[in-house]
């Protein structure tokens, strides 16, 4: 039998908690719900369930809101069973119990990202040790050295070491023979890039060479140097270079695909840059298709660069897009389902509450504390005077009444505006946080955000309560 369930909630959540289990507990007794007592369970405290809950018995976990704040350790000493914070929306606890879908795992990848730092010459060697720091949390497996034409680079030997005594495996990246040997000599662990003429330079140094036409677009110049690695028992990686959007981008595709072909037990490498960086477009739609045709071909080598400023998130999305299309792959499904990073701009459900819902929970409320919610009609606000609706933010202000309440108006200001980006966007709104932009920006903490500290937030929500609706809700 599964394990029970003691749910913590309040007066305002209660009957949508309790409907919602209602519907997934197939197991009399599983589930039990438990309202200590307050209006707004996201007020709620460990220090209050301590006053309020004396003990527990015949449950085997407890479920506190997901805004619950307080170091949780306490309640488990004192109760002596597991306690965890649940979501903060209630319409996402089916799936945080492993209903309509578990949490997909994407912990496995078999796409190794070469991160390029492409101005390596023109850095100091701790600047490079910092930089490769930074994109290696981003998701890098290897740091791409970048060589400049006609740009001395004196400290490369000391760069490829300095990384490695870091931890990192390093790549350089040069058309220049001298470049490539010193890199290789140094203890570089790949050479990008060598053609069919310069094979040579795999003979004198022990780093995997990372192979390209001698001639754009000439996928038999890239055969022959696969052959001749073949022949010296050697690894290589073969690279059929991606060309731009309009300059040969969907030959190189199928170049791509040709040379699987040709060599179905090659290591291929796949170079992003020459796309994500020159098309003016969101990135991580861009990672995300182009890593699909990478898992579709079993690429296994990835090389990135964000030196345009709408591409610095590039490591970042690849990283989360490699592991979504590995997943996917194997459980032979489509990409979806596979949680939102890669949904930046919009969300798969932005809008958990209906109108109706709305209006009932509404009615209900019997505090001045203002609640806001998004629905594709608009943004809606409401406390125990009255429901509002619009579009328009500024429409909605005249009937707050909190114009000499100074940091009342600016905390509505501030999730109106929240509210209607998601609003225009399609993006899921949960008061008092912050919208979730997927892989273009990394979530705060954990900690910060499950024990996030309301401050001046809720003190001017409150501040208008009367003394009695204060001790209710603390």
């Amino acid at each position: 039998m599964s394990d029970s369930i003691l749910f913590l909630t309040g007066h305002l959540a209660e009957p949508s908690l309790r409907r919602i289990l209602a519907e997934l507990d197939s197991e009399e007794g599983r589930y039990h719900v438990h309202n200590i007592g307050i209006n707004v369970a996201a007020l709620m405290t460990v220090a209050m369930i301590g006053r309020r809950l004396p003990s527990v018995s015949d449950v085997d976990r407890i479920m506190l809101p997901g805004h619950c704040r307080g170091d949780i350790r306490e309640l488990e000493q004192r109760y002596g069973i597991p306690v965890e914070r649940g979501p903060t929306d209630l319409k996402d606890l089916p799936v945080h119990l492993g209903f309509k879908g578990k949490a997909p795992d994407l912990s496995r990848y078999d796409l190794n990202i070469f991160a390029e730092i492409t101005d390596a010459p023109r850095l100091e060697v701790a600047d490079i040790v910092r930089r490769a720091e930074t994109l290696c949390r981003e998701g890098a497996n290897v740091i791409d050295l970048g060589c400049l034409p006609e740009t001395p680079f004196p400290h490369l030997e000391e760069s490829v070491q300095a990384l490695q005594q870091a931890g990192f495996k390093v790549s350089v990246d040069s058309l220049n023979s001298d470049d490539l040997l010193r890199g290789g000599r140094a203890g570089a662990d790949y050479l990008l890039s060598l053609t069919e003429n310069t094979l040579w330079i795999a003979d004198e140094v022990p780093s995997t060479p990372i192979l390209i036409p001698a001639e754009a677009g000439d996928l038999d110049s890239l055969s022959r140097a696969i052959k001749g690695m073949e022949q010296r028992g050697r690894h290589h990686v073969a690279d059929a270079i991606l060309d731009p959007i309009h300059f040969g981008f969907t030959e190189a595709i199928c170049r791509y695909r040709d040379l699987r072909q040709r060599h179905p037990e090659t290591d291929i490498m796949f170079g992003a840059g020459n796309v994500t960086e020159l098309t003016e477009a969101d990135t991580v739609g861009i990672s995300t298709l182009l890593m699909g045709i990478c898992s579709e071909l079993r690429i296994t080598y990835m090389l990135t660069t964000q030196v345009s400023e709408h591409a610095r998130t590039v490591v970042r999305e690849t990283d989360r897009a490699r592991r979504v299309m590995y997943a996917s792959r194997e459980n032979q499904d489509l990409p979806k389902g596979y949680g939102g990073d890669l949904l930046a701009l919009h969300e798969r459900k932005p809008y958990p509450d209906t109108l109706d819902e709305i209006r009932e929970l509404a009615g209900r409320v019997r505090d001045p504390n203002f609640r806001i919610h998004v629905t594709e009609e608009g943004l809606h606000i409401y406390n125990r005077d009255g429901l509002h609706s619009h579009h328009d933010p500024f429409e909605l202000f005249p009937h707050l009444g909190v114009e000499e309440d100074g940091g009342h108006a600016f905390y509505l200001g501030v999730e109106l505006a929240r509210a209607q980006i998601a609003l225009q966007l399609g993006k899921r709104y949960v008061q008092d946080e912050e919208l979730r932009w997927g892989a273009l920006v990394d979530p705060p903490p954990e900690d910060k955000l499950v024990h996030r500290n309301p401050g001046p937030t809720m003190k001017a929500r409150r501040k208008r309560s009367s003394s009695k609706e204060k001790a209710a809700d603390d």
